[in-house]
């Protein structure tokens, strides 16, 4: 049932102050309208939130395995209808939508695995020493513990995975955190629906209401208003960088400062090598053009930035590229704002003196669609200018073409921080490619080899994060079961009576964990 509501734990509420949604595909309005949440809703939901911390903080692993588990099993169960409101509200097709539904069930369960196994918790004990000399060493245990409630904002690119339930909701229920989503505006009706879903596991797990909290609204405010609340303790965040760096800004300014998980921007270099030019120019053309418009390019990922060797086969990469991109299909974008602001970006390339417009796709039929766009420049334009590496969020790419390899170089190395950088090349290129290697890892927070960046795996070694300003801190990622350390702290306990000890470092290991004792791993019984 969708009717607008704010999910204040258990306690759906309206509110007078309405905000509607529109099909980006007609432009035509959508119902219900729904209720904004207020700065009295924030201050209730946190209040809430903080109330439930101790309790869930402290259920054990099974109990919290089983929630997250749960709710995977209710998303399922809304059936076709959370596909079709989905559908209407960002434009996207039956069948993306479905995958990410099964995304967003998959690493709920894969976070519930994480939790069973304990390893997230690295349980550490170093016994007493007491006839060390000179001086002994006291008892000393150490865990990770939940940091507090998080606020998490909805993800207009993802309406599932990176949404309500997504990672950031996921990782931070996995560790322990109660979480308080703000809804993004754009698809309300779709949040509710999964936001109702939480909340019933929540209810029917038996754990405290305040372990969720869905706020929908549609002002900088009301996020603003989360984030400087002295109750939460952490924040997710995946949009642009204006609202990523103003959330930081708020939190910076606290009495106490607290950390923002931030995905900001992207332009993903792919690095085009000689012998793989020449050997499959064509190929990596049609490779290019198929993850640059898929989705009409609304991925944090997309391939934005071709850097290659100026070359009589790049002359043919390019010619290839632009016919397979002029009979592209216009896509419609999930919002009016982001598809005003690709063509504000894809404006201000096709302008700049130094840019060349090598293609568009074909021209749009309807609203909010993105016509496809591929521009070139040379290293030096590119290097003197750092607007042209700037992310126009859609399908638009920019191709630079370097005198030679340490023409390439000082472009991957003037580059802010990225995702992603793709290295296409052949056993030839590999010299090349070696000494490059370390300067994309100082960029980038992934490297990957004959394939595109569009498709990030959820699993243990994933890293989807980079160096700022791909996100605010490059030491995590969003994505995979690392993203469990954001939200996590570590807490040391000193000669502690027994009884007093978290479950997971007492003696005889209750949980059958993993632990590190005395300096040695120790692996889980199971």
């Amino acid at each position: 049932m969708i009717d607008g509501s704010i999910l204040i734990g258990a306690d759906a509420r309206q509110a007078t102050t309405r905000f509607t949604t529109v099909n980006p595909a007609t432009g035509e309005s959508l119902t219900p309208s729904f209720s904004s949440a207020d700065r009295d809703a924030v201050s209730a939901a946190t209040a809430l939130a903080q109330a439930a911390f101790p309790a869930y903080a402290a259920t054990d692993l099974p109990t919290r395995a089983a929630f997250l588990e749960a709710i995977a099993d209710n998303i399922v169960a809304i059936g076709d209808d959370l596909i079709v409101r989905a559908m209407a509200e960002s434009g996207l097709p039956r069948a993306r939508l479905e995958g990410e539904r099964g995304r967003t069930v998959g690493q709920l369960k894969l976070f519930a695995q994480v939790v069973r196994q304990g390893d997230w918790l690295d349980a550490t004990i170093d016994p007493a020493l007491p006839d060390r000399t000179p001086l002994p060493r006291p008892d000393l245990r150490r865990i990770n513990v939940p940091v507090g409630p998080v606020a998490v904002f909805g993800a207009s690119n993802f309406p599932l995975a990176f949404s309500v339930a997504g990672g950031d909701t996921a990782s931070a229920l996995a560790a322990g955190c109660p979480v308080i989503v703000k809804g993004h505006p754009a698809h309300p009706g779709t949040g509710e629906l999964v936001a109702r879903a939480i909340a019933a596991a929540v209810a029917s797990s038996g754990l405290p209401a305040g372990v969720f909290s869905y706020l929908p609204g549609d002002t900088n405010d009301l996020g603003g208003a989360l984030v400087a609340d002295p109750r939460v303790q952490a924040v997710g965040f995946t949009g642009s960088r204006g609202g990523g760096l103003a959330l930081m800004r708020i939190a910076a300014e606290r009495a106490q400062p607290i950390p923002v998980y931030a995905e900001m921007s992207s332009i993903n270099p792919v690095i085009v090598f000689p012998a793989a030019l020449a050997a499959r120019g064509s190929e990596i053309a049609a490779g290019f053009v198929q993850s640059l418009t898929m989705g009409a390019g609304q991925f944090c990922t997309n391939p934005g930035l071709i850097l290659a060797l100026d070359s009589p086969e790049l002359d043919a990469f390019v010619a290839e590229a632009g016919r397979l991109l002029s009979g592209t299909q216009p896509l419609t974008m999930l919002t009016p704002g982001i598809h005003a602001s690709f063509d504000k970006g894809v404006e201000a390339l096709a302008t700049h003196d130094a840019v060349r417009t090598i293609a568009r796709g074909c021209p749009s039929a309807g609203p909010n669609q993105a016509v496809g766009a591929l521009f070139e420049t040379d290293a030096s334009h590119f290097l003197a200018d750092r607007a042209l590496g700037h992310e126009v969020f859609g399908s638009s790419s920019i191709i630079v073409r370097c005198r030679d390899l340490d023409e390439l170089a000082q472009v991957i190395a003037g580059l802010e921080g990225q995702l992603t950088a793709t290295l296409q090349l052949d056993a030839a290129d590999e010299p090349a490619a070696a000494t490059l290697i370390p300067v994309l890892a100082q960029r980038v927070g992934r490297i990957l080899a004959n394939g595109w960046p569009t498709g990030v795996e959820v699993c243990h070694a994933m890293v989807h994060g980079g160096p700022y300003p791909a996100t605010s801190d490059g030491r995590t990622t969003s994505v995979g079961t690392l993203a469990i350390d954001r939200f996590l702290r570590p807490v040391a306990f000193q000669n502690l009576a027994p009884t007093l000890l978290p479950v997971a470092v007492r003696d005889g290991n209750p949980w059958d964990i993993a632990r590190r004792v005395d300096g040695v791993r120790e692996a889980s019984a199971r």
